[in-house]
């Protein structure tokens, strides 16, 4: 089992005969999310440090995490301090770079070294690649059917956010994706169509808020990062076509694009802007407003939890002034 910070090219891990594990997906389902965080503040983390950042820390320690994956370019700096620390403590540390230069050449050079030093080869990874579209696709049926409004936006996120380690068991994934499947086509339509939401951010860290959204009739039709964490848009297409299409772990600018066109094809009335306390990326927030042309709701939390009254308050007014 090998443990990732963010999403990687997981066929070369699996074409290596082994097992990703999201530490991400490990951390915020825990149900003490909060003593994982502890955990890494007992172990000499500040607490000016993201909470994620924290959260990963204590999931790979509760699961004694012989192996993680380095994300030295297109993650948060956090991360690097994170492996260099889990090295220390005796873990080894795969290392593992987006080119900045978004060149073909570049990366191709990259998935080679990075499946050499598991013991792989590109033409391995390549051909891991056909089995995890299939299951891909699956979840571009499910993105399809959240476009009828016929996906509740939990099992919309969960569907997409999956695909980043497919469990470690792609078996076990195409199972979870066909329940959702089968959920959301036996569902009726909503009696009264529910407001049309897109999310733009990092994965929130609070537990109930896409329920919260629900409950006052807005549902979500888009969530970035999930979303390009499934990479639907490269279903057939080769790693470096794949993971060069990938916006996540590049400019600011491709991702605004992404978002503003997925929202309109998608006939969003609104965006969500979720960012994570003492995160870089909050510092783009302008940036969003200024990128989309849709009423804008930044949402920023801190530790792993249920959504506070303050941050109601705000999603209730938000949904108000979007209501007709």
């Amino acid at each position: 089992m090998i443990g990732i910070t963010t999403t990687v090219p997981v066929e070369v891990i699996f074409a290596a005969g082994r097992r990703p594990l999201d530490l991400n997906n490990v951390f915020v389902a825990h149900p003490e999310a909060g003593r994982l965080v502890a955990r890494a503040e007992a172990g000499g983390f500040p607490s000016s440090t993201c909470a994620w950042t924290r959260g990963l820390y204590g999931a790979a320690r509760a699961l004694g995490i012989r192996e993680i994956v380095g994300v030295a370019s297109g993650d948060c700096s956090h991360s690097l301090a994170l492996c260099e620390i889990l090295a220390s403590e005796g873990v080894t540390v795969h290392r593992f770079g987006f080119p900045p230069s978004r060149k073909a050449g570049d990366l191709e050079r990259e998935l080679r070294r990075f499946a050499a030093g598991l013991g792989t080869s590109l033409e391995a990874a390549e051909a891991v690649k056909p089995e995890l579209d299939e299951i891909r696709s699956l979840a571009g049926r499910l993105y399809q059917l959240a476009g009828e409004g016929r996906v509740a936006s939990g099992d919309l996120f969960a569907g997409l956010l999956n695909t980043s380690d497919f469990f470690g068991d792609p078996g076990k994934c195409r199972r979870e994706l066909a329940a959702a499947l089968e959920r959301a086509e036996a569902a009726a339509p909503p009696a009264r169509p529910p407001l049309r939401l897109a999310c733009a951010g990092v994965p929130s860290i609070l537990s109930d808020l896409w329920e919260v959204f629900e409950g006052l009739g807005a549902r979500f039709v888009d969530f970035e990062t999930p979303r390009q964490f499934a990479r639907l848009d490269s279903l057939g297409l080769g790693l470096v076509e794949t993971y060069l299409g990938y916006t996540y772990p590049y400019d600011v600018f491709a991702r605004i694009k992404d978002v503003r066109d997925e929202a309109e094809r998608r006939r969003a009335a609104g965006l969500v802007h979720y960012v994570q306390s003492f995160c870089h990326r909050a510092i783009h927030d302008r940036l969003w407003r200024e990128g989309i042309p849709l009423p804008v709701l930044t949402l920023e939390a801190d530790r792993p939890g249920r959504v506070d009254e303050r941050t109601r308050t705000r999603v209730e007014a938000f949904i108000e002034q979007l209501s007709p």
